[in-house]
């Protein structure tokens, strides 16, 4: 057998949890039948769970022991009328929580053509009840909206405020994982851990995509009085192709657009990745480089991007610190986002190491 089966066997339940949830819609907005198929999953490990507005809370025996979390909610339409469809992320009502700074709204204006052909599926917002496919047959910018607009096929008889998901599978070809990653495989990271062991605190949080998520954080942080420096949020992190994506195993950051991030977790996850040889690199330093060859060429630079982290940390007064661990991707937010095998093993011996003590 050799290694990248070996990992693969050895890893086996984490792959089968990603791919359970990988088929759970969960469109920006209407997360809730998701936050369900998560609690119950916990419920059943034994793991306290409390859903609140926005957020869904898992509480380990030990709740000390350590803090985790991940935003659930991921791309995809919802119906604004009669038989049309919008990104749902970039809706109206959403635009004042964006900044125009996230990678997300840099980025999504230059990716209507990957939609055409893409199967949907529609589904009840909070009892997640399936309502039909559909077939992306046109997606084009209207600039008057500032949105993608999508032309379906076969969901003309959805009403108003109908969230649609892509249809999607995990496939596993030449050493990659590829599906619609962001951030469902971040969910299945946590679930992984309390399955091994973990006794821990772990928040999973709605809204990320429309800039909302950190509120809902927020608002739990201050309905306990809870203040830490020892938050890791677990994400994705979108390179623009697989040669610079595979360049690091794990991505860091000391900060984003918001804010510095003052954590002790940095230097600790940076000295576990160093004794189990572990390639890392810190994403603003890698922007900064990219911007300074891009300010000699005499083009604009692009943005540090916000996390849901950095706008806690503002928003919190620097009350709730911490660290991001993320996962180098290419195909961001589409579902043929891929991922190198190696780094979600890499990301998963990490965190056993880290909070569980073992490493696999």
């Amino acid at each position: 057998m050799d290694k990248k089966d070996y990992m693969q066997k050895n890893y086996q339940d984490f792959i089968d949890i990603l791919k359970h949830l990988i088929r759970k819609p969960s469109v920006v907005g209407a997360e809730h039948p998701f936050f369900l198929s998560i609690k119950r999953e916990l419920d059943e490990l034994g793991i306290k769970t409390t859903l609140y507005e926005g957020l869904l809370v898992a509480e380990g025996s030990e709740p000390e022991r350590g803090m985790i979390s991940a935003h659930i909610d991921r791309h995809g339409l919802i119906c604004t009328g009669p038989n049309e469809f919008q990104y749902a992320a970039f809706l109206a009502q959403n635009r004042g929580d964006l900044t125009g700074d996230s990678f997300s709204e840099q980025t999504f204006m230059n990716i209507a053509e990957r939609f055409k052909n893409q199967v949907v599926q529609a589904y009840e917002p909070w009892s997640g009840s399936y309502l039909g496919l559909g077939i992306i047959d046109n997606a084009y910018i209207c600039e008057r909206r500032k949105n993608l607009v999508f032309e379906v096929k076969g969901l003309e008889h959805l009403i108003a405020g109908t969230p649609v998901a892509f249809v999607d599978t995990l496939k596993h070809e030449d050493g990659l994982f590829s599906a619609q990653l962001d951030n469902v495989v971040s969910a299945a990271i946590i679930l992984y851990m309390y399955q091994k062991g973990y006794k821990g605190l772990a928040f999973f949080t709605a809204q990320e995509e429309s800039g909302k998520s950190w509120r809902f954080l927020l608002e739990h942080f201050r309905r306990w009085g809870i203040t830490s420096d020892r938050l890791l949020v677990l994400d994705t992190s979108p390179y623009p192709d697989r040669q610079k994506a595979q360049m690091q195993d794990v991505v860091l950051r000391h900060g984003d657009a918001s804010a510095e991030f003052n954590s002790p977790l940095t230097g600790e996850i940076e000295r576990l990745c160093k004794k189990y040889k572990i390639m890392y690199s810190f994403k603003d330093s890698y922007i900064r480089e990219k911007n300074k060859k891009l300010q000699e060429q005499g083009l604009n630079p692009v943005s540090l991007g916000r996390t849901e982290l950095g706008r806690l940390i503002v928003a919190s007064g620097a009350e709730i610190q911490g660290t991001t661990l993320q996962i180098p991707t290419t195909g961001y937010h589409t579902t043929s986002e891929t991922v190198l095998d190696k780094s979600l093993f890499s990301i998963l011996n990490l965190l056993l190491e880290m909070y569980i003590g073992k490493k696999r």
